[in-house]
């Protein structure tokens, strides 16, 4: 059985790529980062009920910060200055809640963790998906940082896995419901933490799938537009 580190922020696309980990057989450590993004508080609590749930003991979590990324701003996630706009699911412009080059400061840690503890498998729950607005969604990227992970690392045998990269929202959902993944323990909204705005990119996005799963979700929400 070999390690896996799985990003988890605690939201329903990391949540889902930990249950299939979590199938796979491997011996599971989860990262959590947090970034000064206005819900960090509510998605440490998912981070940690996730981790509850799969029996991660404390020694194979870790949590970090990484809040210069809200000094450097630029994004309505971190710069509270930046409105975060209602959903528009048919532009193809970058939102404003996109955070500079953020990926990459997460896969930085988890390859530094992976090297000390002999992991060989970094989960992301990246979704080409949401390409569209953040660049570091795409296969291309990944593809490029596994090439940067092979030549920068002791002995570049870490690999990134990014199971659901291809899937829509609603596969995701499907796959999550299949694996018993805790998705009720989930959070996705980018302004609310005590029941999900409804109309953010990411809570419309994963609206969206829900329903066109037709499957309810499971959180509560201010309002729930019909985005199918």
């Amino acid at each position: 059985m070999g390690r896996a580190i799985v990003l988890t922020s605690g939201g329903m696309d990391s949540c889902v790529t930990t249950a299939i980990a979590h199938a796979a057989g491997l011996d599971l450590c989860l990262l959590h980062v947090n970034y000064g993004q206005r819900t960090e508080q509510r998605e440490l609590q998912a981070f940690g009920a996730i981790a509850d749930h799969y029996g991660v003991p404390a020694s194979q979590r870790l949590i970090c910060s990484i809040e210069h990324l809200a000094a450097i701003g630029g994004s309505s996630l971190t710069d509270k200055s930046i409105p975060v706009t209602a959903a528009d699911l048919e532009s193809k412009e970058i939102p404003t809640s996109y955070v500079p080059f953020r990926n990459a400061h997460l896969l930085s840690i988890a390859v530094s963790w992976a090297e000390v503890i002999e992991a060989t498998h970094l989960y992301i729950g990246a979704v080409y998906e949401d390409s569209s607005g953040y660049p570091d969604c795409r296969p291309e990227y990944y593809a490029a940082f596994n090439e940067v992970i092979r030549v920068g690392t002791a002995k570049g045998d870490i690999r990134i896995e990014t199971p659901i990269i291809l899937l829509t929202k609603a596969e995701i959902i499907r796959q999550g419901v299949a694996l018993n993944a805790p998705i009720h323990l989930t959070w996705s909204c980018y302004q609310s933490e005590e029941a999900a705005c409804g109309v953010c990119d990411s809570c419309a996005l994963r609206l969206r799938g829900f329903q066109q799963a037709g499957i309810p979700d499971p959180i509560p929400y201010t309002v729930r537009p019909d985005y199918a």
